[in-house]
């Protein structure tokens, strides 16, 4: 059975390129981000709309994309998850409160192209709130069956401690995400995936590789980097190297900032600043720098073939470093492809092969 996959909120297109992995066809991305559109287009082989999705008809999907009623139609994505981020929920703030508005654009979308399998993915802590609830039920009242769960990524193969949710909806019948592939004892671990590239200085590129470098260290955050052990914390550091918030009650709670990670298991969460050690547990484990963009992008499972730049003048650390840390892991959209494949083949007989990238 042919398929046919629109990817809402697709960024560079890790999710697509995933689904595509798993042998699901994606026909076309859309994206309000314009810088995206390069990695897109050169990688998954798929149309970019560079549009806000409120702008976005269903009728236009509908008519440019699936007019063959033979194809089973998916609309998948991620709606940006910093409104629904923990830290965002501390915030009361007009802008955060505008982007809850992308989880009810996606159902407006539903609802106007009736497709017949829906797949979302988000922080967990979206499952907490109510536009969350209302969806699902959204859903249900449509006559699709539903099922979401909390996914920690080293479970299928991904070096990274990510937890994401994960919502599949069908209109054949009951669907599931794949099992697990992998346990605690053989979680890939940040040394089998990125243990292997050439040692770079804060600030060096890399002779043989444009993207892997990241940003130089400050006098004083070198010192910080140089007292910082993996899994450790500042409280390993002198006192004339700690922060003034790190002496507040406050700073209890952010103990992995200035951090280092260890070889022996999985990263830290990529997030948007991973090349910054300040915001997070991005410290190599022995060379005296944050993560590399190379570094996150494997991280993420991104391929090193993936084409993330059109030139070399284009590598920009905080776009590329947007670019990533938003991304949907690429193998956490093969599982996801891959729960899709099975479920179609089990409503709809064998399809073909999946096609691999």
């Amino acid at each position: 059975m042919k398929t046919s996959a629109i990817d809402l909120f697709c960024g560079i297109g890790g999710l697509s390129y995933g689904l595509k992995k798993a042998g699901i066809s994606v026909d076309a991305g859309i994206d309000l981000d314009e810088t995206c559109q390069y990695a897109y287009e050169q990688n998954v082989k798929a149309d970019f709309i560079a549009k806000d999705i409120s702008k976005v008809r269903g009728v236009e999907i509908r008519k440019s994309y699936w007019s063959n009623k033979d194809e089973v139609k998916i609309l998948a994505g991620c709606a940006p998850c910093q409104p629904f981020s923990t830290h965002s929920n501390k915030i009361k703030t007009d802008k955060r409160t505008k982007k809850w508005r992308l989880i009810a654009e996606f159902q407006r979308l539903i609802e106007e192209t009736n497709p017949d399998i829906v797949t979302m993915e988000n922080v967990p802590n979206l499952a907490n709130q109510k536009i969350f609830m209302d969806f699902v039920k959204f859903l249900e009242k449509k006559k699709y069956s539903v099922s979401y769960s909390n996914v920690y990524c080293p479970d299928y193969g991904i070096p990274q401690k990510r937890r994401r949710l994960v919502l599949l909806a069908s209109k054949f019948g009951e669907i599931n995400l794949i099992p697990k592939t992998h346990s605690e004892e053989n979680y890939v671990t940040l040394k089998q995936a990125i243990g292997n590239l050439p040692p770079v200085e804060a600030g060096e590129v890399c002779e043989t590789d444009p993207l892997h470098w990241t940003t130089k260290l400050s006098e004083i955050n070198l010192k910080r980097m140089k007292a910082s052990k993996p899994n450790g914390t500042w409280l390993d550091w002198n006192d004339d190297l700690k922060l003034a918030c790190h002496v507040k009650s406050t700073g209890s709670s952010y103990k992995s900032v200035y951090g280092r990670m260890s070889w022996n298991e999985p990263s830290s969460t990529i997030t948007t600043q991973f090349y910054n050690f300040g915001t997070g547990r991005f410290g190599h484990p022995e060379q005296n720098r944050a993560l590399t963009i190379r570094e996150a992008a494997i991280l993420q499972t991104f391929p090193k073939s993936y084409k993330l730049y059109k030139s070399k003048k284009e590598v920009f650390i905080k776009r590329l470093g947007i670019h990533i840390g938003n991304a949907v892991p690429v193998e956490l959209g093969v599982v996801i492809g891959k729960s899709i494949k099975r479920h179609i083949e089990g409503h709809h007989g064998k399809t073909k092969r999946a096609v691999h990238i």
